[in-house]
């Protein structure tokens, strides 16, 4: 069993959540991300790691409340705990020194981009960070990016914040910011990041897309998190969840998320809303 050390809605259905997990803290590292279970009999849920204290051995992670199950973990709190929590997981994100990095974050995202930027940085690039959202109430720790990050912007669909539109927009934003990355590595939902696929593909920069198709061992051993990457299958689990964004095939992803979209909300649909789960 894991403590829970924080749980709390940092922005409309985007929650932030701190469990007390020594062994994770100690080996987290940027790009790993941990499995757990709301509650016995509950749903493997995968979280990216958001951010880690190894000194208090506390881990967080930023997720979004989308069906039952992250419902279930949406009504956690201090001093309640969780069955299980396994991590960290997956191929850590490369860290070296390239130059100039952008960071693309939208939703859950901003959140695991974080450590991304912050390790960076440390290494001496030269790091911006670009986070999105459909308006400026949605955006979060913004100030915790501009602390580390050399640049900051903002892209909203309403265009209360920054720049009006989406990632499609990303070609002519780095233009007009005079911007040229020698990496790029976006985080969030499947079709923010295929949008960044293709906006990058005409600069072939080197860009690197964090995967998050169904799961649920987490060990390469179900293979139910499979896709195709340049042709060969991987594992997001194993084999990423970090992968070239140009070398993914977008429509198999696509389709493969579709697969248990009904099943993921009828619990809620079931019992009306989500506090009744």
């Amino acid at each position: 069993m894991v403590p829970v050390v924080e749980r709390r809605m940092i922005v409309p259905n985007v929650h932030l959540l701190t469990v007390e997990a020594p062994e994770v803290a100690e080996s987290a590292q940027p790009g790993n991300f941990v499995i757990l279970r709301p509650g016995d009999g509950g749903e493997r849920i995968p979280l990216t790691i958001a951010d880690w204290d190894a000194g208090a051995g506390t881990v967080t992670s930023v997720f979004v409340q989308v069906g039952a199950s992250t419902a279930r973990l949406a009504r956690l709190k201090a001093g309640d705990q969780v069955p299980s929590y396994a991590g960290p997981l997956g191929r850590a994100t490369e860290i070296a020194h390239f130059g100039q990095v952008l960071l693309i974050g939208g939703c859950y995202g901003i959140g695991s981009i974080y450590p991304i930027a912050r390790a960076l940085t440390a290494a001496g690039n030269r790091v911006v960070a670009l986070i999105e959202a459909r308006s400026s109430y949605l955006l979060y720790w913004e100030d915790r990016l501009r602390e580390i990050a050399e640049r900051v912007i903002t892209v909203t669909r309403d265009g209360s914040r920054g720049y009006k539109g989406h990632v499609t927009r990303l070609a002519e934003i780095l233009t007009l910011e005079g911007i040229r990355p020698d990496r790029v590595v976006a985080h969030g939902c499947t079709f923010q990041m295929m949008a960044v696929a293709e906006q990058t593909r005409p600069f072939g920069v080197k860009t690197l897309v964090s995967m998050n198709p169904i799961m649920i061992d987490g060990t390469g051993m179900c293979g139910v998190c499979r896709l195709t990457v340049a042709g060969s299958r991987k594992f997001a689990c194993v084999d990423g969840p970090e992968f070239d964004a140009q070398e993914v095939d977008w429509d198999e992803v696509l389709a493969r998320r579709e697969s248990y979209a009904a099943e993921e909300v009828s619990p809620l649909r079931r019992s009306g809303s989500a506090s009744h789960f």
